[in-house]
């Protein structure tokens, strides 16, 4: 499942759920080297999940059979590969893509009708060519861990659609920006016309030069709707078609879910529609014991049940771009988000890396043009806990936060931060946002604390800004009980957690608090397995299967 509603009724899809052949490679091995497939494997999922794989870190390719009936232009569409894919059709390269948590798509023109194959080599290595999936405090999966698609298409084809809703007190407006890519002939020959809300239009495709990517802009005012807010998350279906102008056949579409909601960050708050909101929420990282990274739908509802059960309001994608299936289940249910691109704790000499820039480019870029319509994402998060410190870690946190800029002015932007009074940063950002483990890492007291960090913000540019405590929590291990109360107890755990919750609940001046974190995870052996239990993030308020600890009855009590 891609999405949770129809996403095209006139544009012809598959999606490719299924098993596929499989078979690991050496990691000199080309894919024209592999010979024979041993294996079968479920797409999506992930290959450790298969029991001679379970800590597979390497290469590895899959196959599968599809059938095309007529001749077309085929859009290849996947939702994440982790973290390389190398993808080919009949034999022949197709295209390359870094990152196992942003989406791609490709086009692939002129198929001719009959049986092909498609091969997607995966590759999740820590190479010197990935400056972002590297060991770390969570665990990169291995395989095709978000579902794969095709979709036939004509001669023209909508990409992508950036919607904007402006409230204009009374009513409404949307404004549009479409994507369209030109694949033959010329734009003259289509028009693109819409539908949202009992509301229809028509423009003009119009081609500027030779490009064959076009950007129809397009307003539609006085739109009689209800705002989207977490209790009530109402959402509208926005159709648009592609028409032949000279026979009136549409030879495409595209449905995309708006809600309409503003955020605004204003006499130091939050506010959603212009009231003020306090963010209780988790981090949360896509893990279970049982599937990986690769979350089926049951599996992904199951976790925000549990959330809004507890009393929460908001999740906080750590530390990277969620699955968009994920997002539609926020938007349905009124979860507020923080979506963050791909980076957690690297260094200055880690952010050096010749290939650093380049990758959180693309990262931050797909993850904004691919959910922007999100209305449950309220702000974009970058760069947790990295160098931004010092002066040439700072340079590069302007590039990305102005980068997200450029790409929507409509949401606020924040980064996790570790570095108390050396932080750099904050005078760049919307939120200023602090991850501290008092009681756990530290002795000190969390409302102190709070203080002192209310006080850094205000003396290191982030003056007058809403504040947001983005991590906070402690080890434990589930079952580990004990009358002392010694660390990693469930008894401790929840002891630090409501010392931190009495005390930032109490903070007018805190907008959100995010407990570190939703579930136990698992992390890479390399250069954590020394400080991790059992190779596992255990701060989980629940165990990697979902399984509740003490904490979850206590921090439900405070937040309902």
């Amino acid at each position: 499942m891609i999405r949770l509603f129809q996403h095209h009724y006139v544009r012809k899809y598959q999606e490719l759920d299924g098993i596929w052949d499989f078979q690991p490679m050496d990691e000199n091995s080309k894919v024209e080297d592999v010979e024979g497939y041993d294996y079968q494997l479920p797409v999506p999922g992930c290959w450790e999940s298969h029991p001679s794989f379970a800590n597979y870190r390497g290469k590895a390719v899959y196959r599968k059979q599809i059938m095309i009936k007529n001749e077309t232009h085929l859009h290849l569409v996947c939702k994440g590969i982790s973290h390389t894919a190398e993808i080919y059709l009949d034999g022949s390269y197709v295209t390359t893509h870094y990152n196992a948590y942003t989406p791609f798509s490709h086009v692939i023109k002129n198929v001719k009708a009959g049986e092909h194959e498609l091969v997607i080599m995966v590759d999740n290595r820590f190479t010197d060519q990935s400056s972002l999936h590297i060991p770390n405090d969570y665990y990169t999966y291995g395989g095709i861990i978000r579902p794969v698609a095709i979709e036939w298409i004509d001669n023209v084809m909508v990409n992508q659609v950036k919607s904007v809703p402006v409230n204009e007190g009374e009513s409404w407006k949307l404004e549009l920006e479409v994507d369209i890519e030109l694949l033959e002939n010329s734009s003259d020959s289509y028009y693109l016309k819409g539908k949202i809300a009992n509301q229809s239009f028509a423009t003009d495709i119009k081609q500027n030069g030779k490009s064959k990517h076009l950007k129809v802009t397009h307003s539609i005012e006085d739109l009689d709707v209800s705002a989207w807010s977490p209790d009530n998350p109402h959402l509208y279906e926005l159709e648009l078609q592609i028409v032949n102008k000279t026979n009136e056949i549409v030879i495409d579409d595209y449905i995309e879910r708006i809600g309409f909601r503003e955020i605004t960050t204003e006499n130091g708050k939050i506010q959603v529609n212009g009231e003020n909101v306090v963010l209780q929420g988790f981090n949360r990282h896509e893990d279970h014991a049982i599937v990986g990274a690769s979350f089926p739908f049951s599996l992904m509802v199951k976790d925000l049940e549990l959330m809004k059960d507890i009393g929460a309001n908001a999740v906080r994608t750590s530390h990277y771009p969620n699955d968009e299936l994920f997002l539609d289940i926020c938007d349905e249910m009124g979860l507020l988000v923080w979506e963050e691109n791909h980076a957690r704790g690297l260094s200055l000499e880690r952010m050096q890396h010749p290939l650093f820039r380049k990758q959180c480019e693309q990262v931050n870029r797909e993850m904004v043009e691919n959910h922007y319509n999100h209305p449950s994402i309220i702000m974009w998060g970058i760069l947790n806990e990295c160098a931004s410190n010092t002066e040439q870690g700072r340079e590069m946190y302007q590039e990305q936060l102005e980068q997200i800029r450029t790409l929507d002015q409509s949401r606020p932007l924040t980064f996790a931060s570790h570095h108390r009074a050396a932080e750099l940063c904050f005078d760049l950002v919307d939120i200023v946002s602090f991850n501290l483990y008092p009681q756990w890492y530290t002795d000190e007291d969390p409302s102190e604390l709070a203080d002192q960090a209310r006080k850094w913000a205000d003396e290191l540019g982030g003056k007058g800004k809403p504040m947001i405590m983005s991590e906070f929590g402690a080890d434990g291990l589930y079952g580990y009980r004990s009358p002392t109360a010694v660390k990693g107890t469930e008894e401790r755990q929840a002891m630090v957690i409501e010392a931190n919750l009495d005390a930032y609940m109490k903070k007018d001046y805190i907008s959100g608090m995010f407990i570190w974190q939703f579930a136990d995870c698992r992390v890479t052996e390399e250069e954590w397995f020394m400080t991790r239990a059992g190779t596992q993030n255990n701060k989980g308020i629940v165990n990697s299967y979902r399984q509740p600890k003490q904490t979850y009855q206590s921090i439900k009590n405070k937040w309902t």
